[in-house]
């Protein structure tokens, strides 16, 4: 199944130079928010309570952290989530305080406060995580990332061909740095779903950048005449009709899962969102680009044997 029924010919590499640049900028601004802002880490890595309460009708905000202030949750985060019945508290790790506890307390303040009658409020979910949990289930996510880079870096290292390798392994740090900076800048909860997406983007881009990458060595063995850019691009159009279908059924589904999953798979979702998106794009503006930078042509892929030149079938 083909989107477009005759081979287009766009002009990908004509714009390289501009998209290296812009990605350039916005990974740079990424890693500005990551060292001065920071990640609003979740419940998963920092420990507390976060409690779910359910209103009949709309609420305030502020009618909520006033009721919570008033029994010392001043330091309350407190937010809308799904509709504006509905409200999620994060509270931080308390001593000496069960879950139970806490949740009948805050229950207690609310229904007594001033955001509503006994009959109209209830505490639908409590969740807690110890600090020592936390500071476990961090450092295991983390880890676990860190590994899952190490082996990506190894395949790519004896799979690729040393120029392409490069622009595939800037290509994942380029997504994975556009990703945390998002959620940096506008201050989403980080947790240990958004991290599971974290690498499951790694492996979607790195994908898209093995099927261009293998259609760019057929090429070079095909078109013998042709420029290195034009078989960069050739190579880009060839394979533009299943990149842009996968991309698009794969949104499809994530987009449902957005705003029908419920808030345990918003972060997923859009996390995986905006993965498959700029996953896409630096298969095509960075990946392939970063090779050309690196003067990859048609010689790295044919070797010399007593006089004859053929194929070097197996370095990419």
């Amino acid at each position: 199944m083909e989107i477009f029924k005759k081979k287009t010919h766009f002009d990908f590499m004509g714009k390289r130079r501009l998209a290296l640049m812009l990605s350039t900028g916005i990974n740079l601004l990424s890693i500005a928010f990551l060292i001065f802002r920071g990640l609003n880490f979740g419940l998963d890595y920092t420990g507390g309570m976060l409690l779910e309460i359910g209103y009949e009708q709309p609420v305030e905000l502020s009618e909520v952290r006033k009721s919570l202030a008033e029994i010392g949750y001043q330091e309350a985060l407190v937010q809308h989530f799904g509709t504006t019945r509905e409200v999620m508290i994060r509270l931080a790790p308390q001593e000496g305080k069960n879950s139970q506890k806490i949740g009948d307390e805050v229950l207690k303040a609310l229904k007594t406060g001033n955001t509503g009658n006994d009959d109209r409020i209830n505490l639908r979910r409590v969740e807690f995580v110890g600090p020592e949990m936390g500071e476990e289930l961090a450092t295991d996510g983390w880890m676990a990332m860190f590994y899952a880079t190490i082996g990506i870096l190894i395949y790519v290292t004896f799979r690729f061909e040393y120029r392409f390798a490069t622009g595939a392994v800037v290509a994942l740090v380029h997504d994975v740095l556009v990703i945390l900076g998002i959620f940096s800048m506008f201050w989403l909860e980080f947790d240990l779903t958004v991290l599971a997406a974290v690498l499951a983007v790694i492996g979607y881009s790195l994908n898209d950048t093995v099927i261009i990458a293998d259609r760019i060595r057929e090429n070079f063995h095909k078109l013998r005449k042709a420029t290195t850019i034009e078989v960069l691009n050739s190579a880009i159009n060839d394979t533009l009709s299943r990149t842009i279908m996968t991309s698009a059924l794969t949104l499809m589904v994530l987009i449902v899962f957005y705003f029908l999953g419920g808030e345990a798979l918003h972060g997923f979702s859009l996390a995986l969102i905006i993965g498959i998106i700029v996953g896409t794009y630096s298969s095509i503006y960075i990946a392939s680009p970063i090779a050309l930078v690196l003067g990859v042509n048609k010689t790295h892929f044919l070797v010399k044997s007593k006089g004859i030149t053929t194929s070097k079938d197996n370095l990419l």
